[in-house]
This record gives structure tokens, C-alpha cells and sequence, in this order.
């Protein structure tokens, strides 16, 4: 019987990829959207006046520093952590080490249990989505638009929308695991055939030292009393 985890695994993804080139793609594309993120935030570091945002008092009724320093050095790290873990994840399917694609792994599925927590608490609180509208600066576009819709339709919008995010990451995630099993195997393999390589050699003694060994005497013949 064939387990469910063997019948979905595959090496290739996107139909045309191999698992390993596609995991050398996808971390290549993460770090590289964590560094234009960090390349951000460290500008922001060196000109706060520039990139600050204040929402005015004529918005929320206060005026809230969204981004200071605390939090763009907590962003700041969190984006470091992120290429390390792609970096790691690349490295690892390019030099065929497993465990180097672990951490990544992880990390897929951590921001998959979060977005899969968004859409349960829209269809648990569905008055989320006006609220968080009402929350839009007033420059925001369509806004009025969007809240002038009937609520239902905003929550069925968003579903789709997170369903559709959450089927492509759950495709990534698919893709990654079927790298790391692939790496994996090949890794055990080769093991396996140094191992049997090693004893082979160990247990067989040299042609010459064969030839050399005496033949054992026959037993000694059964005599009749």
C-alpha cells in the first residue's frame, strides 16, 4: 500500500523544475525581497525625517509614529534572519545538504499556520474586515467604495483571496518537502553504498594472501567399531 506521503511526492514542480532547482529559485527570490526590505528599513535608520510616517489627527483622532526606532531595528533583524534562513535553504539545495533546508521548511510553515489563523478569525469575527477598513487613512483608494459594499461579499473577497494564497504557499511547501526528501534519499544512498564498499573491502582479503591461505584438512573419516 502506498503511504499518502509517497504518493504526492515528485521532482518536479511547476512542470517543468526540478524540486531542487525550484528551491534554489524560491530562496534565491525570498532573499532578494528581504534585501530591497532591509535596504528600506536601514535608509529609514539613516533619514528618519524622510521615511517616518505620522497618521494626522484628522484620521484617528491622534497622532501615532507607526514606524520608530524600536520597531524598524526589530524589522531590521527579522529581515537579517530571513536571508540567513534562504541563504541556508539555497546553499542547501545547490550542495544537496538536507538539513540546511530545514530551517526554511519551518519557516514556511509557521507563515502558513498565520495565514491560515487570518482567515479563521474572518470567518469567526466577519466584522474584522469593516473594521479594519474604517482603520484606512482617508486618501486610501476606493475606500469609500469598498466600505459602501455589503459586508458579505468583503468577507467572501477576502476568503478567496486568502484561499488562494494559502493553495499557492501550501504548493510551495509541497515543492521544498519534495527537495529535502529528494536530498535526503540521495544522501542515505550514497552512504549506504560507501558503507558496502567499505566492509567489502575489509572482509576480502587480498588475491595474493588468498591464494597463500593452506586448504583446511578434511575431517577425519568415520571408523566402524
Amino acid at each position: 500500500m502506498i503511504s499518502p506521503w509517497d504518493r504526492w511526492y515528485s521532482t518536479s514542480c511547476c512542470l517543468c523544475c526540478h524540486v531542487r532547482t525550484g528551491t534554489i529559485i524560491l530562496g534565491i527570490w525570498y532573499m532578494l525581497i528581504n534585501a530591497v526590505v532591509l535596504l528600506i528599513l536601514l535608509s529609514a535608520l539613516n533619514d528618519p525625517v524622510q521615511y517616518r510616517y505620522h497618521l494626522t489627527s484628522s484620521e484617528l483622532g491622534t497622532d501615532i509614529d507607526v514606524m520608530d526606532d524600536a520597531n524598524i531595528c526589530i524589522a531590521t533583524a527579522i529581515s537579517l534572519l530571513m536571508i540567513l534562513i534562504c541563504g541556508m535553504a539555497t546553499y542547501g539545495a545547490y550542495k544537496q545538504h538536507a538539513a540546511w533546508i530545514i530551517p526554511f521548511f519551518c519557516y514556511q510553515i509557521f507563515d502558513f499556520a498565520l495565514n491560515t489563523l487570518v482567515a479563521i478569525s474572518v470567518v469567526v469575527y466577519p466584522n474584522t474586515v469593516q473594521d479594519y477598513l474604517q482603520q484606512l487613512p482617508g486618501t486610501f483608494p476606493y475606500k469609500e467604495d469598498i466600505m459602501s459594499t455589503n459586508n458579505m461579499c468583503l468577507v467572501f473577497a477576502v476568503l478567496l483571496f486568502i484561499g488562494c494564497i494559502l493553495s499557492f504557499k501550501a504548493y510551495l511547501i509541497g515543492c521544498v518537502w519534495n527537495c529535502y526528501r529528494y536530498v535526503s534519499g540521495r544522501g542515505t544512498t550514497e552512504v549506504l553504498v560507501y558503507v558496502t564498499t567499505n566492509d567489502t573491502t575489509v572482509l576480502l582479503p587480498p588475491y595474493e594472501e588468498a591464494i597463500a591461505i593452506p586448504p583446511k584438512d578434511p575431517p577425519p573419516q568415520y571408523m566402524e567399531t
